[in-house]
């Protein structure tokens, strides 16, 4: 697997607030209490075209912008940043969508790479990643810990996780659930 080719700054962001849908939320709101575009301007000193381009997504709008429409709709910024779990979830991540990352930016020869496959699904009661862990020597293995539970499903090859100062050879097929020991 090669890295995908990194995206914008720009695009980074719009992807992960995408997921908010901040501006029908802005519009909601706005149609819920009755004001209109320019009105609305008026109290925030904002024009009215800005704000139609964030109520349609076309531009992201900063946390001093949503904050002034925020206080004119007497709402906190939270309002915009929630989601709604009364929904069932269901969220689909395409391959090509996913990035491929080492697990430290600097390390010459990471111990494994990541992608996580949930990245776009907000308030999720499971995080899940596809990790790689290119073959290593006895005198190169790194161990690796972090909060949380975990769950491992050995695809190709083997792994070796110690727990509890008792080693484990996962193969092909093996899974594992632990706890970890972060």
């Amino acid at each position: 697997m090669s890295f995908m080719s990194p995206e914008t700054r720009a695009q980074t962001i719009t992807r992960a607030l995408s997921a908010y849908e901040i501006g029908k939320k802005l519009r909601q709101l706005r149609l819920r209490k009755k004001v209109a575009l320019v009105d609305l301007g008026k109290h925030t000193g904002l024009s009215a075209s800005l704000l139609s381009q964030l109520e349609n997504g076309k531009l992201v709008p900063t946390l001093p912008t949503l904050a002034r429409i925020a206080m004119v709709f007497d709402v906190g910024l939270d309002h915009f940043f929630s989601t709604r779990r009364q929904q069932k979830m269901f969220a689909v991540v395409r391959a090509a969508e996913r990035m491929r990352f080492p697990e430290r930016p600097d390390a010459p020869s990471p111990a494994y790479f990541f992608e996580c496959l949930t990245f776009h699904s907000q308030g999720k009661g499971l995080q899940t990643y596809l990790a790689e862990f290119p073959p290593r020597t006895p005198e190169s293995m790194q161990e690796h810990f972090h909060d949380g539970s975990e769950f491992v499903y050995v695809m190709e090859g083997s792994v070796a996780i110690r727990f509890q100062d008792e080693e484990h050879v996962l193969n092909e097929g093996d899974s594992v659930y632990l706890d970890s020991c972060g």
